[in-house]
């Protein structure tokens, strides 16, 4: 199915910066350290530990908090190094970056979804798409990778497949607005309009609700095309 001449311009763009917007979510959050402390702080007390009592429990937590700022330091410093990299258009470096990134830290759900993110900007689709299932695997609710998955097969124009990605990053998230969107502009792809409008509409409401003006301004323009366009997205 092709987009009719009218519309062509309008779809093109959103895609765009809604894949930009998923690659630009860099979170530095230490997740990798919570089984790590949490076997730390459980571990048997060996007898030394029996006769310090609680001196020798605060000596744990100092070390514990040492071993935190050091890990958080070292994966915070990957992690800008690959995204300082990718906003220079350098994708390649940035996929160096990110393989050395989970070589230390294989299971850094946010790094293979990264990759993926740097992937698809190569246009290495079905290494992209590794990447996001792997991030998947080690986190089962990752929204952003099931909508990262959904745009990939939406440029191949897989669109009934992109939407069963889409609709998994909803069933997670029901107000995740860029999933929204993207199902809308695929529900459009396929003359499915009215819920294509129903979908944009309630994407609209939440990008306004969180004060995100220039992406709540982008989805207005796409909904204005719809409704005037005299033939419902199909040639």
């Amino acid at each position: 199915m092709k987009l009719n001449n009218g519309f062509k311009s309008v779809f093109v763009q959103p895609l765009s910066y809604i894949t930009l917007s998923i690659i630009t979510t860099i979170l530095i959050s230490p997740s990798v350290l919570a089984v790590t402390a949490q076997n730390y702080l459980h571990s048997p007390k060996t007898s030394a530990d029996k006769f310090t009592g609680q001196e020798n429990f605060k000596t744990r937590e100092q070390k514990l908090a040492q071993l935190e700022d050091s890990v958080v330091q070292e994966r915070s410093q990957f992690i800008q190094q690959a995204n300082a990299l990718y906003s220079q258009g350098n994708f390649k470096g940035a996929e160096e970056s990110l393989r050395k990134f989970l070589k230390k830290f294989p299971e850094d759900s946010f790094g293979h979804f990264q990759l993926g993110n740097v992937l698809f900007q190569q246009k290495r689709l079905d290494e992209a798409i590794s990447s996001y299932q792997e991030a998947l695997r080690l986190k089962p609710k990752y929204a952003l990778a099931y909508n990262a998955i959904g745009i990939v097969y939406a440029s191949q124009s897989r669109w009934d497949e992109a939407m069963v990605e889409y609709r998994k990053a909803l069933e997670i998230n029901p107000d995740y607005a860029d999933a929204l969107t993207n199902l809308a502009l695929s529900l459009w792809q396929t003359n499915k309009r009215d819920e294509a409008l129903a979908s944009l509409t309630k994407a609209l409401n939440i990008f306004k609700s969180q004060n995100r003006k220039e992406k709540a301004y982008q989805v207005e323009q796409i909904l204005q095309q719809i409704k005037n366009s005299d033939n419902p997205g199909v040639s």
